[in-house]
């Protein structure tokens, strides 16, 4: 038991050690993420109907 609560002791020391980002980074990094997302969703999405069209083509 005495060594559980000293896991929480040393854990949440280190959780006061960690810079959190602000709420302009969180955002910023949101866009960036949603924006890769949607255009790795419309190139795979542009190879799936070549694709599917070369297969239509030669069958």
């Amino acid at each position: 038991m005495r060594k559980i609560v000293q896991f929480i002791k040393e854990s949440y020391a280190e959780l006061r050690k960690v810079i959190w980002p602000g709420r302009d980074d969180v955002i910023s990094s949101v866009k960036v993420v949603i924006i890769s997302t949607a255009i790795i969703a419309a190139v795979l999405g542009l190879i799936d109907v070549l694709l599917l069209l070369g297969v239509q083509a030669i069958f």
